[in-house]
């Protein structure tokens, strides 16, 4: 089983590839893991992980550059596909970060938290939203297995999902309100925060991405 993580110039690649290769570990398979910037690699690979992270608007024009975009767009077709933060948020059709196209896998769009949020005692929320947040699994999902539901995961955004089929909505956490963090349809599954970042329970997702046949 050959594994791609998407090199595209944008992402926390070297703490991706690290985790993932940590995940292999846990989930005792035989797997290469390769971080690549090569289509070929990307059309060939059998499972795919989509990192990113930094402004939406350079994460797809370095997408389009690089030429990966065919790979990644094939990949999602039929392929077990595992998108992170930015990489989850350019598989819908627009952000509001700079005004941006994504790829129109799942339809809605990306949208930027209100700056004039608080909390319950009236305190101002900050945006990007970044820490340390619990997660609720809305649905049964593969990829759950043996991680608790309010489990906490790792976040840095200021944008967050906006699914026009509440059908994909696989998990939600709050900040103030509750919105969507995790979103998935058969073989995709995509998290706004970072499995890299969030210990155990990022490993755990990615172990279950390891065993998954989507």
């Amino acid at each position: 089983m050959k594994v791609a993580i998407v090199d595209y110039g944008m992402g926390n690649l070297h703490s991706v590839y690290k985790s993932v290769c940590a995940a292999q570990k846990l989930a005792d398979v035989q797997a290469e893991i390769v971080l690549t910037d090569q289509p070929d690699v990307v059309f060939a690979a059998d499972k795919i992980i989509f990192p990113g992270q930094g402004a939406m608007p350079d994460c797809m024009g370095a997408l389009k550059r690089s030429g990966l975009g065919e790979a990644v767009s094939d990949g999602l077709k039929n392929k077990p596909f595992f998108g992170i933060c930015v990489g989850a948020q350019l598989l819908f059709e627009h952000s509001e970060e700079g005004d941006t196209p994504g790829l129109g896998w799942f339809e809605g769009e990306v949208k930027r938290f209100a700056s004039d949020m608080s909390d319950a005692d009236g305190n101002k929320l900050k945006v990007p939203h970044m820490g340390w947040n619990n997660v609720r699994q809305k649905q049964s999902h593969p990829l759950f297995k043996d991680i608790d539901d309010n489990t906490r995961f790792y976040f840095v955004h200021s944008y967050y999902f906006s699914p026009k089929d509440s059908n994909i909505i696989l998990g939600t956490s709050e900040y103030p309100h509750e919105f969507a963090c995790i979103v998935g349809k058969e073989n995709v599954f995509a998290t706004q925060f970072h499995t890299e970042k969030s210990h155990d329970g990022g490993l755990l997702l990615l172990r279950n991405f390891l065993h998954w046949n989507g």
